[in-house]
């Protein structure tokens, strides 16, 4: 008779999680924020594990969660570029058992926050997200773990967020992405030069 009940998302347990999580940030690291009045979009924030590639950087994750939550998986994809087989390079896609088939509504963001951190330390492989980073992990570690930490360092440490704010915004003033970045290595990363620099270039 009411079948909109039946998809409406339960918000008090969404505010519940986030104060959960908000409480445990000192021993987690691990954060989640609305990205805007509405609790259906929020940003999680974990930090790369010890002993990985991953190591020092943070990460964002865009969270997107869907009317049937939490009876229904939520979406998450990397919003830092990540190298690692099961996260698409492209995309960030993730490919994680829980956030599909093996999701439960005993779950939170939290557990699945900590499960993609999870995977970071121990990628698997055999059931890619990203092909090409798959093979290079199973057939030349070593290359893989050096091009995972140069993104690391390129995308995930705090300082690089605000590079790739720059290069955004250069290029949706319509310059082309690696003029944009060269021009901004030239001159130690200030836009206002960079920007003098594209346009006398």
């Amino acid at each position: 008779m009411y079948p909109s009940l039946k998809k409406m998302m339960d918000f008090a347990r969404v505010q519940k999680e986030l104060q959960e999580c908000s409480k445990d940030i000192e021993a987690s690291g691990i954060r989640v924020t609305p990205k805007a009045d509405n609790l259906s979009h929020l940003l999680g924030t974990i930090p790369g594990p010890v002993a990985t590639p991953y190591e020092g950087g943070t990460f964002q994750i865009d969270i997107t969660l869907p009317d049937g939550y939490p009876f229904e998986p939520p979406k998450m994809q990397f919003a830092t570029k990540v190298w690692h087989p099961n996260i698409s390079s492209q995309s960030g896609a993730i490919c994680l058992d829980i956030l599909k088939d093996q999701w439960s509504p005993a779950l939170t963001l939290k557990t699945a926050l900590l499960s993609v951190q999870a995977l970071l330390s121990a990628p698997q492989p055999d059931d890619p997200q990203d092909a090409v980073v798959a093979q290079q992990y199973l057939r030349d570690y070593q290359t893989f773990a050096g091009t995972a930490r140069y993104w690391t360092e390129t995308f995930a440490k705090t300082s690089s967020l605000g590079v790739e704010e720059k290069v955004q915004k250069l290029v949706e003033m319509g310059f082309p992405e690696a003029q944009v970045r060269s021009s901004l290595e030239a001159v130690g990363w200030d836009e206002n030069l960079a920007l003098e620099k594209l346009c006398s270039g």
